[in-house]
């Protein structure tokens, strides 16, 4: 099971502005645990040298800190295909990543960590930086279930996601989750298993 799911039905969060595409994060590649990975999030882009936040950096900035939404620019998660990349995104707090595309493998794996990657046409995403780029933190409101991404100004905008994939993300389900749905059929498979090859079992 996910650590949270979309089971708020209503996401509320205040938009950080990426225009950058790829994330380079060889620092994420020496573990395979999540916990603390946001802190490494776009780490050759947000920290100097020394390891210190660059103020310029959007997600070092104070209105940013709180971002559940991450409006992106074309092709972002390119060079990216590893889970590292979504599990630092996730550890963070980012729940939901708005662009005109994605990089495939990218893309699969933000569904199997429990973030929404939702592709519009680029128009409405360089309106969306317009509109976000103001003195007043942007807040947008995603309702999973109804398919809307609700503006302010109480205008909405329709997107696509794969039924089965919105399915799993409002249920909180990732693939494990989904195969202990079935546990009582694996357990009956391998009790006639053991009946009928005992010495399979042996």
């Amino acid at each position: 099971m996910l650590g949270i799911s979309f089971t708020e039905l209503l996401i509320i969060g205040v938009v950080a502005l990426l225009a950058l595409g790829p994330d380079k994060l060889p620092q994420l590649l020496k573990t395979i645990g999540k916990a603390g990975l946001g802190d490494q999030l776009f780490y050759d882009w947000r920290y100097d040298a020394d390891g210190n936040p660059l103020p310029d950096f959007i997600l070092n900035q104070p209105s940013s800190r709180e971002a559940k939404i991450l409006l992106a620019g074309d092709n972002f998660g390119c060079g990216s295909s590893r889970e590292h990349a979504p599990w630092a995104l996730y550890d963070y707090g980012i729940r939901i990543i708005i662009a005109p595309s994605f990089a495939d493998i990218f893309f699969n794996n933000c569904f199997k960590n429990g973030i929404l990657p939702v592709v519009l046409p680029a128009a409405q995403v360089d309106a969306l930086f317009a509109r976000a780029g103001g003195r007043e933190a942007l807040q947008l409101a995603m309702d999973l279930p109804r398919q809307v991404l609700g503006l302010p100004d109480g205008t909405s905008i329709p997107f696509e996601v794969d039924p089965f994939r919105k399915h799993c993300l409002l249920e909180g389900l990732d693939d494990i989750g989904l195969t202990l749905q079935h546990v009582d059929a694996i357990r009956a498979y391998e009790e006639r298993r053991r009946q009928e090859a005992p010495w399979l079992f042996a």
